[in-house]
């Protein structure tokens, strides 16, 4: 038995709908065949074969001379007639066949999850007896035509053209054949136009409408409140503008409204949003909105999912907050919310697993009514005006993974840790910017952090070492501790941290010179061993700077930031065996000797930063050959020679290569003579085979500057 399935798929991520009463109508009540198909019917099953340039197997089961009502993914009926061709993660390519709309019994379509392309032949859309057709998540593109406004009436219940490569007008007069339409599923396309303004005066029974992730725009139309039995109403990442219809309010068996990342805005207090009593989810987030939250919030008694984030909303939370009992996800982040959070008695919501307050301007302690939500497992307060200690009853939330309270005033970062320790399941820590120019805590009886991935202690202007504690993380992959007062070496221990691909501590008064066993991290040594990063999805999304977010951990660089400490001595040449590292910072160090030529295996790299130190010698001429260098600077050093020319350094800025006045090129004052040309010319063997590579890569990757530019000089990690 086939089920539809209605998601949406933003980038290569899934959402799920979840059930709106309609699993019913969705099912398929399947007849066992008691006679043989036609060969009308026949044939054209076998025409929409043969126009497959990937028949996914069917050829196996789909042979002339057998019964077609015994082929694979058909079913007929007790006459011979086709009724259903379920034909889900098939792998097929090809165009689907005008034949199937010969199938005059034909009520189930479903061709989901599979590689077709182009247009959806409108016979199936226009047929008077197919009552579920479903072609989502294929690569099916072109407009989806018309239907001429004197089309009968059509038997269509279910559409699902999801998840596809659709463009042009949505249509408009389409609809107006559809009386019998029950769920209507567009997402995830590039529709443009408006939403039509018809589609609930036509289709009274119209349960589920999803039109996200398109590239609509104009107001959300009046009427929509004819649609007295809608469930779900999705139309989020488009470019609607204007407010909430009032009528909207009168589709009172709405179970679904979502309307993010739009340009709709006004406020939300009306009173009429009381009527919507069966909301489980409200998004608008993304918008402009402003104003209050107001009370009447806490009458929608039956909401989950409250997700009002980055709106212009401002005040207090209200205290009838509270009685939204059964929330599992409240998203407030990016606002202008302000007050304490002690109004709202977050003990009356046991549910809550994500409470993201990000970005906003509360203030006081953190509540300890928090502490009462045990099944909690994201908390972020960061970039607020919180203080104060954090509770000992921090260590109640048993399912915490994802803590950030990073950008308040906290203070006692040695009582933070101690408390923090008993939350065991904790994998990302944000804790920067607070506990200003506490000590580091060196005690040894920090321990816990078992499963800790992510660790940011960064700009706290804190004062001590690298605690040997750090050590005992075994399965931590990003470590940031930039931006501090922190003294004495890199220590030694650093390689026992076997998964630790990310390392920036930068902005210290780091000294001694670097360790080789920092030259010895297996996920920067080879992509099999980075392979064994573990993929999983933050609990909350992370941002680097104001435009990055990430919510993968693997999607983070592999970088190594020493910059800006009182680092000595040479760079190692076994920094050539860090083959995986894209980003490499030691500037404004004392470093000294020459840049070794091992760096030149770097062919990963796309951050290169050696300014400000006293390396001397000549630049390696075969750091031409990589090719997905973006960013370069080995500016105010001591440097001497000919700058290698050719690939990547055609790119660079001459401020890239200041402060060395005994350079020489083409770009300078100081052109390089005949002999410095023939030393530059002596480059090692593979240097010409790269020239045809550098071509293709140059074209492909000229934009990676500009994304790890700011990654690099961002220092906010929240």
């Amino acid at each position: 038995m086939q089920t539809l399935h209605f998601s949406n798929k933003p980038h290569s991520k899934i959402l799920h709908i979840p059930s709106f009463g309609v699993a019913l109508v969705l099912l398929i009540c399947l007849v066992s065949p008691t006679s043989s198909c036609t060969e009308q019917e026949k044939h054209s099953l076998l025409q929409f074969r043969h126009e497959l340039s990937q028949d996914g197997g069917l050829a196996t089961s789909w042979r002339n001379g057998t019964d077609c009502c015994n082929w694979e993914g058909i079913t007929c009926r007790q006459d011979g007639t086709v009724s259903d061709v379920v034909l889900v993660s098939k792998g097929l390519e090809g165009h689907i066949s005008e034949s199937l709309g010969n199938l005059t019994g034909l009520q189930h379509l479903n061709l989901s999850h599979n590689s077709l392309s182009g247009r959806l032949p409108l016979g199936l859309v226009s047929s008077s007896n197919i009552t579920i057709l479903d072609v989502s998540f294929n690569q099916l593109n072109g407009t989806l035509q018309e239907l001429l406004p004197s089309t009968p009436a059509r038997s269509l219940q279910v559409l699902n053209i999801s998840s596809n490569l659709f463009a042009g007008q949505f249509p408009s007069t389409t609809w107006k054949a559809m009386e019998n339409l029950i769920a209507l599923n567009a997402s995830n396309n590039s529709f443009t136009g408006s939403i039509p303004a018809d589609v609930c005066n036509t289709s009274s029974s119209l349960t589920m409408l999803d039109l996200c992730f398109n590239q609509l725009s104009g107001n959300i139309p009046p009427g929509i409140g004819n649609c007295s039995r809608l469930r779900v109403l999705r139309a989020g990442y488009n470019k609607l503008s204007g407010t909430l219809p009032d009528d909207l309010f009168d589709a009172t068996l709405l179970e679904h409204l979502s309307f993010p990342n739009n340009d709709l805005h006004g406020g939300l207090d009306s009173t009429r949003m009381t009527n919507l009593r069966n909301l489980v989810t409200l998004d608008l987030g993304g918008n402009k909105f402003g104003g209050k939250i107001p009370d009447f919030i806490g009458q929608l008694r039956k909401l989950e999912e409250l997700h009002l984030n980055n709106n212009n909303i401002s005040g207090e939370l209200p205290s009838a907050l509270s009685n939204c009992t059964n929330l599992v996800t409240i998203d407030l982040k990016s606002n202008n919310f302000s007050g304490e959070l002690t109004k709202v008695n977050f003990s009356n919501l046991p549910n809550l697993r994500t409470l993201d307050l990000y970005l906003n301007y509360f203030n006081g302690k953190v509540p300890e009514s928090i502490y009462s939500c045990t099944n909690l497992t994201a908390l972020r307060v960061s970039t607020n005006k919180l203080d104060g200690q954090l509770s000992p009853r921090i260590s109640d939330l048993k399912y915490l993974t994802f803590l950030s309270i990073t950008t308040n005033s906290f203070t006692n970062i040695t009582n933070a840790l101690h408390i923090l320790k008993s939350c065991r399941n904790l994998t990302t820590l944000l804790i920067g910017d607070n506990f200003k120019g506490e000590i580091m805590p060196e005690d040894d009886m920090i321990d816990g952090f078992e499963n800790l991935q992510v660790l940011d202690i960064q700009d706290c202007q804190l004062l001590g070492k690298i605690p040997l504690w750090i050590s005992r993380l075994t399965r931590l992959e990003m470590l940031l501790l930039n931006s501090n007062q922190l003294t004495g070496p890199i220590p030694s221990w650093i390689n026992s941290l076997s998964y630790l691909f990310f390392m920036d501590v930068s902005n210290n008064s780091l000294i001694g010179e670097i360790p080789l066993t920092l030259m010895e991290m297996p996920l920067l040594h080879s992509a099999e061993n980075a392979a064994h990063v573990d993929p999983r999805v933050f609990e909350l999304p992370i941002y680097s700077g104001p435009a990055l977010q990430y919510l993968v951990i693997t999607s983070y660089p592999r970088v190594l930031n020493l910059s800006h400490n009182y680092i000595t001595g040479v760079m190692p040449p076994q920094i050539g065996q860090l083959k995986v590292l894209t980003v490499l910072d030691f500037s404004f160090n004392k470093l000294s000797g020459q840049i070794p030529q091992s760096i030149c295996d770097l062919t990963n790299l796309q951050v290169l930063d050696l300014s400000s130190n006293n390396f001397t010698g000549t630049i390696p001429a075969a750091l031409n050959s990589l090719h997905f260098l973006s960013a370069f600077n080995i500016s105010n050093n001591d440097l001497e020679g000919p700058i290698p020319s050719g690939g990547q350094f055609n790119t660079f800025q001459n401020s890239s290569f200041d402060g060395n006045p005994n350079l020489c090129g083409s770009m300078f004052t100081h052109k390089c003579d005949s002999a410095e040309i023939h030393q530059s010319l002596i480059l090692p063997g593979k240097q010409t085979e790269y020239k045809v590579a550098f071509v293709i890569a140059f074209s492909a990757f000229l934009g990676v500057g500009v994304l790890y530019d700011q990654l690099v000089l961002s220092r906010y990690f929240g």
